[in-house]
């Protein structure tokens, strides 16, 4: 029997087209494409920010169930669905989001897609691709040399460094740099004190850049940071330290979208990284905009379960950006559904279709979630495996037609676009407008706002928090900042904050450890449970597989 191909083998077998053909299909001319090699370019953002929306150009978000160590599919399925739509005889144009290296040599091995449903060129998406998240951690640590230089230098500005907020950050995993001391060695060395690292897609950086409209919009926010307190807790910005500036030249370039294709050929724009567990886990404004701009359909994923990526899509990037889906697609499988009705991962792959029903209570509440809290039409696609029995998906087919939604068995991991050309046509038949509504009002209290996520999404009892917590919360508001959204980190395989609690438990409490403001993101980040801004590498790190022969080519990335 011969053994399916790995991703990376199955990439490489495809050729690609030259990336003028690429922007071609769009409207792009030459003139505003930087090529990086034959097949990779950013389309300049001054030249895009010049266009309107198309009038009739639809948005298509992507999300899922609570992730389990099964996979999903929700990078797949949004490949899938571009291709598909492509041979529906659509203009559609996939916005994804960059890839961090902290993953690719960590768990997963690669993250463009799977199967005959992924981006290319591959491997250069996975490793390093135009720069940007090496731009972004630039930015993020020439911030912290400045503080940290102004410390040495006299500290005009009379920073407390008991109160400094601001991390390095990297782009690896490595939970050694959680906590570290700096500034040792004496004099000439800086000022001692205690800091850490946050991997990359953490950065306040990182989600200003996903954010930012312009590059005047970008400097502006990247003004606003807070990076720590005085004596008399009144913030420090990167605007008093006079650092903005230089760390917009640094994302001067990395602003503009990056251009690549499908394995069919067909346009993606490939851009900004935050992961959805941690921060807002959508791609760049800038790249989603530019799809509604240039194509007909524009297919985008937010990372996660729908209670993490597709709320902060709506309550952060839609409420700031004036967004809003026309259809939401839930990425479902059978192996899923099973795990989180209580199967271990080595018998997923046998029948089991009472486990299968006691799993649907994940789908039912993502799939709640996002018609009645956010008013959007929902379709179902199911990635289908292998493994997956009629019976088992029948299972789902008549889950689906309880609640009233369009269901559709995909195939595109196999069968590239052709595979998801029923999900395609439930797609367009389902897309319709409407007004965005969102889990909370902006002039709730930052308090009501986390409590609204987490008892309307999470199902959650309440949330608690301690006094220093409240006090902090307190303080943001008094300084004006109680307008801002929220951004809860946690968790992403469960609803709770516990990660052991499978399929959709409810009356739990949401524990905020910490809270973070990002005042030039425009948001306050609660970090809940356990969950740390800067992973570790598991017991096998995918770095392990990872290797690369004379002829430089790459092998290991799945």
């Amino acid at each position: 029997m011969t053994s399916w191909p790995s991703d990376v083998d199955i990439a490489a077998s495809r050729p690609m087209r030259p990336i003028d053909q690429i922007g071609e299909r769009l409207g792009i001319p030459p003139a505003h494409l930087f090529r990086y090699g034959d097949h990779v370019a950013k389309v300049d953002h001054r030249w895009l920010e010049g266009l309107p929306r198309r009038a009739d150009a639809k948005l298509v978000l992507v999300t899922a169930t609570s992730p389990t160590p099964a996979g999903e599919g929700k990078t797949t399925t949004t490949v899938g669905l571009t291709d598909a739509l492509n041979l529906l005889g659509h203009k559609a144009v996939a916005a994804l989001r960059e890839p961090s290296m902290g993953p690719v040599f960590g768990m997963k091995g690669g993250a463009a897609g799977g199967g005959y449903a992924q981006l290319n060129p591959m491997t250069d998406i996975n490793l390093h691709f135009t720069g940007d998240f090496a731009a972004i951690a630039a930015a993020n640590n020439l911030l912290a040399a400045m503080l940290d230089n102004h410390l040495h230098q006299g500290n005009a500005l009379g920073i407390d460094p008991r109160r400094i907020m601001l991390k390095r950050v990297l782009d690896v995993n490595d939970r050694a740099l959680r906590d570290i001391v700096i500034g040792l060695g004496g004099p000439t060395h800086g000022v001692p004190r205690e800091t850490g690292f946050d991997i990359v897609v953490a950065s306040e950086v990182m989600a200003i850049f996903c954010l930012a409209t312009s590059l005047a919009d970008l400097k502006e926010r990247l003004g606003r940071i807070v990076v720590a307190r005085r004596q008399d807790k009144s913030p420090v910005t990167a605007a008093d330290l006079k650092a903005h500036g230089a760390m917009a030249a640094l994302l001067a370039q990395a602003i503009s979208p990056n251009l690549v294709q499908t394995l069919e050929g067909n346009p993606a724009f490939v851009h900004g990284g935050p992961f959805a567990n941690i921060a807002h886990g959508c791609n760049s404004v800038a790249a989603t905009t530019a799809g509604l701009a240039l194509a007909d359909w524009t297919v985008t994923e937010a990372g996660f379960g729908a209670d993490l990526g597709a709320e902060k899509f709506l309550d952060l990037k839609c409420r700031m950006a004036g967004l809003r889906p026309d259809v939401a697609v839930v990425v479902a499988t059978v192996r899923s559904m099973k795990y989180h009705g209580g199967v271990a991962v080595a018998d997923l792959e046998r029948e089991d279709t009472a486990a299968l029903q006691r799993g649907l209570a994940n789908l039912d509440r993502h799939v709640g979630n996002l018609r009645e809290v956010f008013g959007l039409p929902v379709v179902i696609g199911v990635n289908r495996f292998p493994s997956d029995t009629e019976a088992e998906l029948d299972v789902l087919r008549r889950r689906a037609g309880e609640l009233g939604v369009a269901l559709q068995v995909a195939t595109h991991f196999t069968d590239g676009g052709k595979g998801a050309a029923d999900l395609a046509g439930a797609v367009v038949t389902a897309a319709a407008p409407g007004t965005l509504r969102t889990a909370y009002d902006t002039d709730a209290s930052l308090l009501e706002k986390v409590t609204a996520v987490a008892t309307r999404i999470y199902g959650a009892a309440g949330v608690e928090m301690s006094s220093a917590v409240q006090r902090q919360l307190e303080q943001f508001e008094e300084e004006g900042y109680g307008a801002l959204p929220v951004c809860i980190a946690k968790t992403q395989t469960s609803f709770s904050a516990d990660p052991s609690l499978r399929g959709a438990p409810s009356g739990h409490t949401l524990t905020v450890r910490e809270v973070r403001l990002n005042a030039g993101a425009g948001f306050v980040v609660f970090v809940c449970g356990d969950l740390m801004t800067m992973p570790g590498l598991p017991k096998k790190p995918g770095a392990e597989r990872i290797d690369v022969d004379e002829d430089g080519a790459i092998h290991g990335l799945f």
